[in-house]
């Protein structure tokens, strides 16, 4: 059993705004069965926008606050991420969905020359600093490179082209995968998996997850 202190940092709540709720909750089992300390973070900020998850369309008019709606995936346990510093843990794991790309980052709109939210890559920067070990999961992985692709790091977000073709103008390497693969960088003690970029069933999409939160904690 491990007691490594992990930190995920969570993006809402739903796969279309929000962080992809399976996704993140296959994360924090894993974690739980594994013996990990987590802490879920957030940060306190508006939405870009709210998607009715029944239709797909934006609901016009309706604003939604990150960190209360990844309360919601965190069952109330959940801290502002200004309050934590990256170092603190042993490793930081970044679930997927559209709030990656729209809530910690403007990737769903400017690709490659994304801005990354401050309190967000700050917490990234200190735990890589501190040589503690990253895992993103899904369209995660594309922060990560904006972050860090300066150092050449090497990730996946499975097989599509296109967010392929952005991540590596960001200078990081990115490598083809399937949904239950993982890629490690053990220079830079990154992991990385598609999940439901590429997964159509939870089951496969768990098994890249399992297989991500365990080598995190072996790296850490």
């Amino acid at each position: 059993m491990s007691t490594k202190k992990v930190c995920v940092i969570l993006a809402g709540c739903g796969v279309f705004d929000g962080a992809e709720i399976y996704e993140s909750v296959f994360t924090l089992l894993a974690l739980e069965k594994a013996g990990a300390i987590v802490t879920c973070v957030a940060p306190d900020v508006a939405q870009m926008h709210v998607i009715n998850h029944a239709t797909g369309e934006v609901a016009a008019g309706e604003t939604r606050n990150v960190f209360v709606e990844s309360a919601r995936v965190a069952r109330g346990n959940i801290t502002p991420i200004a309050d934590v510093k990256g170092s603190d843990f042993d490793a930081i794991i970044m679930p997927g969905g559209f709030g990656v790309a729209k809530n910690l980052s403007t990737f769903a709109t400017q690709g490659a020359e994304c801005s990354i939210h401050p309190e967000v890559e700050r917490v990234l920067k200190e735990a890589y600093s501190a040589k503690k070990v990253l895992g993103a999961i899904c369209i995660a992985p594309a922060v990560v490179a904006r972050v860090f692709g300066d150092n050449n790091v090497k990730l996946t977000i499975g097989s599509d082209s296109a967010t392929a073709e952005q991540i590596s103008r960001t200078g990081a390497n990115h490598i083809e995968a399937r949904v239950t693969d993982v890629v490690v960088d053990n220079e830079h003690r990154i992991v990385t998996t598609p999940a439901y970029m590429l997964g159509q069933r939870m089951s496969e999409v768990k098994s890249g997850i399992d297989k991500l939160v365990q080598n995190v904690l072996e790296l850490a």
